[in-house]
């Protein structure tokens, strides 16, 4: 009998009328003959209501308590649509990340899973049961209630496809598959019939909020058949897969961010060990940095400028002045206003002058380009944040315009 993973983001569950719907796709699979786990969100905004409450009653809770308190969004959604399978008379059970066994690292608000127990939910299965599991959680070591960042459920569903072998890991959202770039921001951007583990996992890595980047890793690493749709139409999505068919344009996708702040060093001594020193310190207090420029200053001195997420910032600034004797810098230097935008594409490195179009779009738009970041398949630019969606339409009608 096969297997299948489906996973329903929040905007899938996030009244009655969703959940029963969500519950008929789960119905339809089940009714097919094939063995089914669910794996669901939050429903709608419950995740940044419980964030509103946390702050009314401490403005500096602890993650750990975050964790306690956001991992029951997922608990009502697993017990909700338990309840509709069950009102249409379906065998099925609904379990939180700690019945089930998803054991993750202990950094809380951003952990990662280590292993999942498959005990409970083969038992399940071979009652013939709808597995329904919570999402975006699981428990540490010491049985501490984690949770896996923003988009974590998707790595819940993968991590969960890997573990059972599934034949399909199918994540439902409200769009109906993985485009060029966001549609609300570019109308005519195109559905992709298909994309590579590796231009999704840059997309994912670099803004584009269809997958959480973590669960393209994990897809790509134990090879999950994977395929992004809607659970609101009924109709093909997008297949995301180790090999495609080449496409006519030599990129996939264009993607944005605007979750970062730029974080610059300045008057740093010019000695080696320095980059190690600042980025350990970092690294230390689990700050995830993304672009890196080092450029030579005066008088025998460096500057190093980097990015890190919005939330990081206050963190980074602080961490960076408690040490500034050790590392010997002038100041630092902040801008939260700032956003990226990405050009991703397997061919991309191999053909040239497709960086220098992108740069053209930007010109031809009047943009100005702080930074820029690259890698085998990735250009990305720094640029004010106001000018960020313009740009990622500048960019779009400049690959994709004339197909």
């Amino acid at each position: 009998m096969s297997l299948i993973v489906q996973k329903f983001g929040g905007s899938s569950v996030r009244d009655a009328q969703r959940i029963r719907n969500v519950a008929g796709i789960i119905a339809e699979t089940y009714l097919e003959g094939k063995d089914v786990i669910v794996v669901l969100s939050a429903q709608g905004d419950t995740t940044d209501d419980l964030i509103e409450k946390a702050a009314e009653i401490n403005p500096h809770a602890s993650k750990r308590e975050m964790d306690m308190l956001l991992s029951t969004g997922e608990q009502i959604s697993v017990a909700l649509c338990a309840m509709a399978l069950e009102a249409m008379g379906l065998p099925c059970v609904s379990l939180a990340a700690w019945q089930v066994g998803i054991q993750t690292t202990s950094v809380h608000s951003d952990a990662r899973i280590k292993k999942i127990d498959a005990e409970r939910i083969q038992s399940e299965l071979d009652q013939h049961r709808i597995v329904i599991v919570t999402g975006f959680q699981g428990v540490d070591r010491t049985g501490d209630v984690t949770t896996l960042g923003r988009g974590g459920s998707d790595t819940s569903a993968v991590a969960l496809a890997a573990a059972f072998r599934a034949d399909l890991c199918q994540i439902y959202t409200d769009v109906d598959g993985v485009y060029t770039t966001d549609p609300r921001i570019v109308p005519n951007a195109r559905k992709l019939e298909e994309i590579t583990y590796d231009e999704m996992l840059e997309l994912a890595s670099q803004g584009a909020q269809v997958l959480h980047n973590r669960s393209v890793e994990l897809a790509k690493k134990f090879n999950v058949n994977l395929e992004v749709l809607s659970s609101l139409e009924r109709k093909p999505g997008t297949k995301v897969k180790e090999v495609t068919k080449v496409e006519k344009t030599n990129i996939a996708g264009v993607a944005k961010d605007t979750s970062i702040a730029r974080v610059a060093l300045i008057g740093l001594q010019h000695n080696p060990g320095v980059a190690f020193q600042v980025f350990d310190l970092l690294s230390k207090h689990n700050i995830n940095v993304d672009v890196i420029l080092q450029s030579i200053g005066r008088e025998d001195t460096k500057d190093i400028t980097f990015t890190v997420h919005k939330k990081d910032l206050e963190e980074s600034r602080q961490i960076l002045e408690e040490h500034r004797e050790a590392l010997k810098f002038d100041h630092i230097e902040t801008d939260e206003h700032i956003g990226k935008v990405s050009i991703v594409g397997a061919g991309l490195m191999s053909n040239c002058g497709v960086a220098a179009k992108m740069f053209e779009a930007l010109y031809e738009a009047g943009i100005n380009i702080q930074m820029i970041n690259t890698s085998e398949i990735r250009v990305s630019v720094l640029l004010d944040e106001e000018d960020v969606n313009r740009a990622v339409r500048a960019i779009h009608d400049k690959f994709f315009g004339e197909m």
